[in-house]
């Protein structure tokens, strides 16, 4: 019964070399991301420009950052209990409010966009203290302090969103710094100091599947785009080229994730005696450039479609290369962190990659698209067949 559990009426039953499902709640609350991913995109495709791909990036790094913190709650706390359900429901409130503001944030709804997330950050977190029982010392002295941590990045928040301009922007980069060093210093407040490593410990299992599915939602996002944009223009050769190149890359990029790597980083958290730890560094930080990878790969899809001919302007160019580069980069150091060695394969596909950007501007958007793929591909290829065949595959008859 969940008022026996020792860790918590509230929190997940652990089960010994067992992993916690990834329930139905949870994969309801992700679609709210699944529209926030969207925005993200779509904002950076009519905002390509520097202060717009600035502004971007830090809204894709608030949405990113409230997601994976939702996800570190609800691998301590119990998603099939109804107290955190309607946390969660409540949070997908916010979420779309979130979501919604997206293209006008630094607009004319930053407040609207500032008092959601911060709305979001502090009462996830007031919540889990809230659940926490009291003989559980270690645990709510880590609440408090990242919920201190959580109000203090609050305040600029709420004071860029009631800024204007350049004074919005300083503001919220002051917010999202505090908040992306404050797992880095173990978020350390007087008189409590240094939160402890055991205080982190999460399911393994867990936490590597919750991100995976967010790294779906990003390769998704992308698939929506390309048939979405596809279907609205006419099918000539060149587009159903571009079409078939975008969806071969996004399939790449899976493989290169999925193959692999996801297992390996789930069979490795879940055998880690710092698992927390783990945590912090594979999946809290290293999938973020995974993800944006991915998110900027939707947008060079988009781009490439419709306007596959010609030579390739700056934004093509930055997006089609600059997406897959970004996301073998996130993809590299995460296999690093799960295997302690760098894929030879990835290093290989970034330097082609980086070799590309030197006769891209020559290149027709359709022909530096289907490059891109290629070299994907390759990467792909190169990793299975250097690791050889799954421990599965190698036992069938």
């Amino acid at each position: 019964m969940a008022a026996d559990n020792p860790r918590g009426a509230m929190f997940r039953v652990i089960t010994p070399d067992q992993h916690s499902r990834v329930t139905n709640v949870e994969l309801f609350f992700d679609l709210v991301f699944v529209f926030a991913v969207t925005q993200v995109s779509h904002t950076l495709l009519h905002h390509f420009t520097p202060l717009g791909a600035v502004h971007v990036t830090m809204l894709f790094l608030a949405v990113w950052w409230v997601w994976v913190y939702t996800a570190w709650v609800t691998n301590w706390l119990n998603p099939e209990l109804t107290p955190v359900r309607i946390l969660l429901f409540t949070m997908m409130l916010g979420g779309l409010v979130l979501s919604t503001t997206i293209p006008t944030a630094f607009e004319g709804r930053g407040l609207w966009f500032a008092i959601a997330y911060a709305t979001m950050q502090v009462g996830r977190t007031a919540f889990w203290l809230f659940a926490t029982p009291r003989h559980r010392t270690a645990v709510r002295h880590n609440a408090i302090r990242i919920l201190v941590w959580l109000c203090i990045s609050a305040v600029f928040w709420i004071l860029g969103g009631l800024a204007h301009d350049e004074a919005r922007l300083w503001f919220w980069i002051v917010a999202l710094t505090i908040e992306y060093i404050s797992p880095a210093v173990r978020f350390w407040v007087p008189r409590l100091g240094f939160s402890s490593v055991e205080a982190w410990a999460v399911e393994g299992g867990h936490m590597a599947e919750r991100c995976s599915l967010f790294v779906i939602i990003a390769l998704g996002e992308a698939v929506v785009v390309n048939g979405a944009t596809f279907a609205e223009l006419e099918w000539t050769s060149a587009n159903i080229l571009a079409f078939v190149s975008a969806l071969v890359g996004a399939i790449a990029m899976w493989w290169v994730y999925f193959h692999r790597g996801a297992e390996a980083g789930a069979e490795w958290i879940s055998k880690s005696t710092e698992s927390g730890r783990l945590a912090r560094l594979a999946y809290t930080y290293l999938h973020l450039p995974i993800v944006a990878g991915i998110i900027l790969t939707a947008v060079s899809d988009e781009l490439v479609l419709k306007h596959p001919s010609g030579h390739s302007d700056i934004r093509t160019i930055i997006s089609t290369i600059g997406g897959p580069l970004v996301f073998l980069v996130g993809t590299i150091l995460f296999k690093h962190s799960v295997r302690g060695f760098l894929q030879l394969s990835h290093g290989i596909g970034i330097v082609l990659l980086l070799a590309l950007w030197w006769f891209a501007a020559d290149l027709s958007p359709l022909w530096l698209s289907a490059a891109t793929s290629a070299i994907m591909v390759v990467v792909a290829v190169w990793e299975s067949v250097s690791l050889g065949p799954k421990p599965e595959e190698a036992e069938a008859p």
